[in-house]
C-alpha cells in the first residue's frame, strides 16, 4: 500500500488477515487513489481533513467524522484538492467469500 494509481498517497497497514484488514491512508494536497473495483467490501473513516470519494459514479465530499461504504465489485476512488486528509479503511471479504483477497 498504497498501489499503482495511487499519487500523493502514504498507506500503512495495521492489521491484515483471511476476515479483516486495517489501514491508515494519508493524502496529501491532491492526493488520489483511482477509481477502481475492489474485490472486498471496504468502509473507509475519514479521520482528519476532508476530500472526496466516488461510489458507483455519484461523487459526495468526505470529512472528519464521515465515512462512507464501498460495495464489492464497485468501482469507486477517493481524493483531495486542495487539502490534506487521513483515513482509516477496513475491508472485509464481500458476503458468500471467505477470505480477503488483496485489494
Amino acid at each position: 500500500m498504497p498501489y499503482e494509481g495511487c499519487v500523493n498517497v502514504e498507506g500503512r497497514v495495521l492489521f491484515w488477515d483471511e476476515t479483516l484488514g486495517l489501514a491508515v491512508l494519508r493524502f496529501g494536497v491532491r492526493g488520489k487513489i483511482n477509481e477502481h473495483a475492489g474485490p472486498n467490501d471496504a468502509i473507509v473513516s475519514c479521520l482528519e481533513g476532508n476530500g472526496y470519494t466516488s461510489v458507483g459514479g455519484e461523487t459526495a465530499p468526505i470529512e472528519s467524522g464521515q465515512r462512507v461504504f464501498w460495495p464489492a465489485g464497485v468501482v469507486h476512488g477517493l481524493w483531495t484538492e486542495n487539502s490534506t486528509m487521513m483515513t482509516l479503511m477496513c475491508e472485509r471479504p464481500a458476503e458468500g467469500k471467505q477470505d480477503l483477497a488483496p485489494g
